[in-house]
C-alpha cells in the first residue's frame, strides 16, 4: 500500500472523522444546533455511511453531537440547566486538582511548561488566531489536571472542558473572555507558590467568573460542511471573531 493510500485509509475511520468534528466544534466552525447530515459528511470525507454513523455515535456519546430520532444529528445544544450543571462539576473536581497539586510532586519544570503555555495563550489573543486562543485557553484546566497523575480525574475534566468549550459558543458573553489567561496566570503563580488555599480561591472565582458571563443568546447554526471541513488542510480562511473562549 503507497502512503497516499494509507493516509486515504486512515482518514476514513471513525475515529479520525470524529476527532475533525470534535474540532470543527471545538474551535467554533460548527455551531451548536449545526446539523451533520449524513450525505454531506459522506461526501466530505469521501466514506460511506458506516463510518460516519459509527462518528456521530462516539460524538453523542461525548455530548457535542445530539442523535435525533428521524431527525438526525445536530450539534448539541447545552441548556442553562446544564451550563450550571457542567461548571458545579468543574468547579469541585478542579479544586481538587488544585489541593493535590499544592500537596506536592508536581515538578517545577512541568508548572514552567504550562506557564509557557499560558503565553501561548497570550499570543494567539493577541494575534486573533482564535481557533489555537479558544483551544489553549481550555488545554491550560487539563493540563493541570494532569500534574496530578490521576488518570480517572483526567478523563472526567476533559469531557467537562469539552462541553464548556461547546457551552461557549452557544452562549456567548460579552467583552473580554471570560477564561482570560490573566486569571491563568494568577492561579499558576498562586500554585508555584504552594498556596493552596489561593490558588484554590482563585480557581473558583475565576470559574464562577466563566459560567456567570455565559449568556443567553444563540448562536447561528446553519454551517456549510464543505467549508468547514474543507480548511482543515490548511488554516482556515476566516478565524472566527469571538471574543469569548472557554474556561
Amino acid at each position: 500500500m503507497s502512503d497516499t493510500e494509507s493516509a486515504n485509509a486512515s482518514s476514513s475511520k471513525p475515529e479520525v472523522i470524529a476527532e475533525r468534528i470534535r474540532s470543527a466544534i471545538l474551535e467554533h466552525r460548527l455551531a451548536p444546533g449545526a446539523k451533520q447530515t449524513e450525505a454531506q459528511l459522506c461526501e466530505v470525507f469521501g466514506v460511506k455511511r458506516g463510518p460516519i454513523r459509527q462518528a456521530l455515535a462516539q460524538l453523542a456519546t461525548d455530548h457535542l453531537v445530539d442523535l435525533e430520532p428521524n431527525r438526525g444529528a445536530f450539534v448539541a445544544s447545552p441548556s442553562l440547566q446544564e451550563v450550571h450543571e457542567v461548571f458545579e462539576m468543574r468547579r469541585i473536581i478542579e479544586l481538587a486538582v488544585v489541593e493535590k497539586i499544592c500537596s506536592g510532586g508536581h515538578g517545577v519544570r512541568r508548572l514552567k511548561s504550562i506557564g509557557s503555555m499560558i503565553g501561548r495563550e497570550r499570543k494567539a489573543f493577541e494575534t486573533r488566531d482564535f481557533p489555537a486562543w479558544i483551544r489553549l485557553s481550555g488545554e491550560f484546566h487539563t493540563e493541570l489536571a494532569g500534574l496530578t497523575g490521576n488518570a480517572v480525574l483526567c478523563d472526567c475534566l476533559n469531557g467537562l472542558v469539552a462541553r464548556s468549550t461547546l457551552i461557549s459558543a452557544l452562549y456567548e458573553s460579552l467583552g473580554r473572555s471570560p477564561c482570560s489567561f490573566e486569571d491563568h496566570e494568577a492561579i499558576l503563580a498562586a500554585l508555584d507558590a504552594g498556596d493552596a488555599k489561593e490558588a484554590a480561591a482563585l480557581m473558583s472565582r475565576h470559574l464562577q467568573s466563566v459560567e456567570l458571563k455565559m449568556l443567553d443568546r444563540p448562536a447561528v447554526g446553519a454551517a456549510d460542511l464543505h467549508e468547514v471541513f474543507g480548511a482543515l488542510n490548511g488554516a482556515p480562511k476566516d478565524a472566527p471573531r469571538r471574543k469569548s473562549a472557554p474556561g
